[in-house]
């Protein structure tokens, strides 16, 4: 009945909106273009072999560039920087050679934690050899300044040069703080790390688990165990050591000090908390690879039909990475990360999107810009390279689509979305998601920071709102919890792992379903006479304002 009642007000509203925009069946007639035969061809390219891993500034990396682009060029897009279709984004690359183990000292007494198994770090600067020297350890709880809550876990305690280890995630015990059990960007690594180093640590150490990271150490592990890169002009403050420890070494090194981590834990979520020295000091010495190396952003711009609104834009983002080739081959004798699912097919399915707005009789109001970014897993660079050095002015560009992985479980009677609540095109994704007799689920793992662990992150701190979804969980014809344990077992065993490959055995039908509903998310957007805003009192509403105001502001 519910269905059969959010079916009929879609309807009516979609027919409004086909009426005083595009035709419904033009849309529809467009949309048939994106199926499972598109989305399987360019996942099986971009996820193949020949491509090994797509890791940045590598062969694999150029490659899927130019497939890219040439996709771009066929279908009849503009390049969007002068006659390029490219926007180079310049990255230094660190490869950090750890010592077999980390050494903690405390008086007479040592504890030696085993690289890999234990601990991961990497330098935090581009240089040929950092290193900590005697450097006392802090336990700082979650490492967070927040005043808006009125918190802060550092005190105004001087901790220059001391190496800080840290809760991951944000405190969650009060529901009135940090969101309750939705994670922050406070819980976020990069803030961390950002945060230590702005205290003038030497060093920050991450306490990984599994349920404050949302996936298990093996992630860290092959995550964090190659080449790192930064942009090369970034000028976030340096800091010698960047490193987690799983849980149990983090226990390990708590008992060394005479304390229990459980009693730091339930410390660290109190307002009065205060770092806590541990006694112990770390010396460590890493020697470093250094390379400047090169990935591009690939932009490719369908002009809108309006005199006026086409200088505005819809952004379609998916980013093109992935983690590249391993330092050794597994059992099997792979050595390559092909991220077929993460993100091999977030492009396939911008592809098929590209596809299908080249088939609509009339182009949307609004311009529709197409951007394969890089470098999304060492910390979203090139999205962060692209709202810095943006292309088109941020107070211009109505919304991104971001598109980071897609369903291959099947359809769903759920749509997914991250970062519900944030922006009014929550209504526009529900009535798309009603037309198609579907229904609109807020994040399903809150806890798990999605919102900003993805490419619309980064314009979103320029302003600009945004859609991302992930995968329903309530799969058409399975039992109810079906859906949901698939999901956890991909996070398990397959995401940032060597089995993220390209399988046939995929259930591509509730992609097609997703895809299809950001076409038409798009489109209304593209068409709409105002652009989408931030619900009031939204952490970028302030960006978006003043984005808004440079484009009144200028000539």
């Amino acid at each position: 009945m519910l269905y059969h009642l959010l079916r009929t007000v879609s309807l009516v509203w979609f027919a409004t909106l086909a009426d005083a925009q595009v035709p419904e069946v033009a849309w529809q007639r467009a949309a048939e273009r994106i199926d499972q035969a598109t989305l399987r061809g360019h996942v099986r390219f971009l996820a193949d072999d020949l491509l090994e891993g797509r890791g940045p500034g590598t062969r694999g990396d150029r490659l899927a560039q130019r497939y890219l682009q040439a996709q771009f060029q066929a279908a009849g897009l503009q390049p969007v920087l002068g006659d390029t279709w490219y926007q180079p984004v310049p990255l230094v690359g660190v490869k950090t050679h750890c010592p077999p183990t980390m050494t903690f000292s405390k008086g007479d007494t040592t504890l030696s934690l085993n690289y890999f198994d234990d601990y991961i770090a990497t330098a935090g600067r581009a240089a040929d050899r950092t290193s900590v020297e005697e450097a006392e350890v802090v336990f700082v709880g979650y490492g967070i300044e927040a005043p808006e809550f009125d918190w802060d876990d550092y005190k105004d305690v001087d901790l220059t040069g001391k190496v800080l280890l840290m809760l991951n995630n944000d405190p969650a015990d009060d529901p009135d703080l940090f969101a309750g059990r939705r994670r922050l960007y406070y819980g976020r690594w990069d803030y961390k790390y950002q945060s230590a180093a702005m205290q003038g640590a030497a060093g920050a150490i991450i306490i990984h688990t599994t349920a404050s990271a949302g996936y298990p150490f093996q992630v860290v592990q092959t995550s964090w165990s190659g080449e790192e890169f930064q942009l090369a002009d970034s000028a976030a403050p340096p800091m010698e050591l960047r490193g987690w420890v799983s849980a149990r070494a983090a226990e390990r090194l708590v008992e060394h000090a005479g304390m229990n981590l459980d009693d730091l834990r339930a410390a660290a979520e109190r307002r009065d908390f205060r770092p806590i020295a541990l006694g112990t000091r770390l010396s460590m010495d890493l020697p470093c690879e250094v390379r400047k190396k090169e990935t591009a952003n690939v932009l490719g711009m369908l002009p809108g039909s309006d005199p006026l609104l086409s200088e505005e834009v819809v952004v379609f983002m998916a980013h093109h990475d992935h983690i590249g080739l391993a330092e050794a081959r597994d059992e099997t004798g792979d050595n390559i990360y092909n991220g077929a699912v993460d993100n091999a097919s977030g492009c396939a399915a911008m592809l098929a999107i590209l596809k299908a707005c080249t088939e609509l009789e009339v182009r949307p109001r609004r311009s529709i810009l197409f951007a394969a970014v890089g470098a999304e897993e060492q910390g979203l660079l090139g999205s962060k390279y692209f709202a810095e050095h943006p292309p088109v002015a941020p107070g211009r560009m109505a919304a991104v689509i971001n598109i980071d992985g897609m369903n291959v479980i099947g359809r769903t009677h759920d749509v997914n979305m991250i970062g519900h609540g944030k922006s009014d095109l929550d209504a526009i994704v529900t009535a798309v998601a009603a037309w198609q007799q579907r229904i609109v689920t807020p994040d399903q793992f809150p806890d798990r920071g999605y919102y900003y662990r993805s490419d619309q992150f980064s314009l979103a701190q320029i302003g600009v709102p945004g859609v991302y979804l992930h995968s329903g969980i309530n799969v058409v014809g399975m039992p109810s919890e079906w859906g949901k344990q698939r999901l956890e077992q991909w996070i398990e065993e397959t995401y940032h792992q060597r089995s993220d490959e390209y399988r046939d055995d995929w259930d591509l039908s509730g992609a097609v379903e997703d895809i299809r509903l950001l076409f038409y998310v798009a489109m209304q957007v593209a068409t709409a006479d105002k652009m989408p805003a931030w619900r009031p009192g939204d952490e970028f509403e302030s960006a978006r304002k003043k984005a808004r105001r440079a484009i009144l502001a200028s000539p």
